[in-house]
């Protein structure tokens, strides 16, 4: 039985420092028995599901296309929905909490949607939102271990909240 949904999000281009955070997340996420959501193709998607699945966890890659092989190659799951950027919202409902992993427009439309649901964006990198009282939290950390931390967390306090 797996312990939490985390929707990961991040940039489809990566530089080194980011992948690396995002592989280590994908690792911590698996050693806690999450499932973990993403976009399912490259850059911070692509470096955490390697990270998840080099850990034997489960990613669910929720792709943007109709070709399930547009997927990186280390899905456990790959949807293939067909709808663009509306897959955002699959990520952001199906996810208990999620981390977001530097990242630009796309990135920050995802963390503005959750945070909007009322759900909590821990966030490593740039990226910045500002939220109203009825919202989300949105939670900056500077370290993989910090963010799955908070996380891990958040997640329960959103299930036992949500029971």
């Amino acid at each position: 039985m797996f312990k939490y949904n985390v929707g990961v999000i991040g940039g489809s281009h990566v530089n080194e420092e980011y992948c690396n955070i995002s592989y280590t997340v994908g690792k911590l996420l698996a050693e806690n028995n999450c499932v973990v959501f993403c976009g399912g193709t490259g850059g911070v998607m692509e470096c955490v599901s390697r990270g998840v699945s080099e850990n034997n966890g489960t990613v669910i890659g929720i792709l943007p296309g109709n070709n399930k092989n547009d997927g990186n190659q280390y899905l456990t799951v790959k949807m293939p929905l067909g709808i663009g950027y509306l897959r955002n919202f699959f990520i952001v409902r199906s996810s208990d909490v999620l981390i977001a992993i530097d990242g630009f427009s796309g990135t920050m439309s995802e963390a503005s949607f959750a945070v909007t649901e009322g759900k909590t964006v821990v966030s490593i990198g740039e990226l910045n939102i500002i939220e109203k009282d009825t919202d989300g939290k949105f939670i900056r950390a500077k370290y993989p271990d910090e963010a799955v931390e908070i996380a891990l967390k958040e997640a329960e306090n959103y299930i036992n909240k949500n029971k």
